[in-house]
């Protein structure tokens, strides 16, 4: 068996507010590589619950913001199609960020 390893770095000011965020993953390449969020969900098989870690630093603009969740929306609609094999939903979840990037205003 083989183990590889992604950690995320956070420094945090004196309020434990992230300042920076760095993130390595081994296999793609990337040490220390910079970024203003990051969003990461498990899977508790026990309690039968997503368990989630969502960090952003002080200097991730508002735009950005609403981008980066729009694409995560896009994305979780291709992620459910994979899984499920479900088209129609994962259309329909797509829909749900277009619909989203338009109430945003980043469309």
């Amino acid at each position: 068996m083989r183990k590889t390893q992604i950690t995320i770095d956070v420094e945090l000011d004196e309020n434990h507010i992230p300042e920076s965020i760095t993130w390595n993953a081994q296999d793609g390449g990337v040490e220390k590589e910079e970024t203003k969020a990051t969003m990461i969900s498990v899977w508790d098989d026990k309690a039968m619950e997503a368990l989630r870690i969502d960090l952003w630093t002080k200097e991730m603009p508002v735009d950005q913001m609403k981008m980066f969740i729009h694409q995560i929306l896009v994305s979780l609609g291709s992620t459910y199609q994979r899984a499920t094999g479900e088209e129609d939903v994962a259309q329909w979840m797509e829909e749900i960020a277009e619909e989203f990037a338009v109430k945003s205003a980043i469309k």
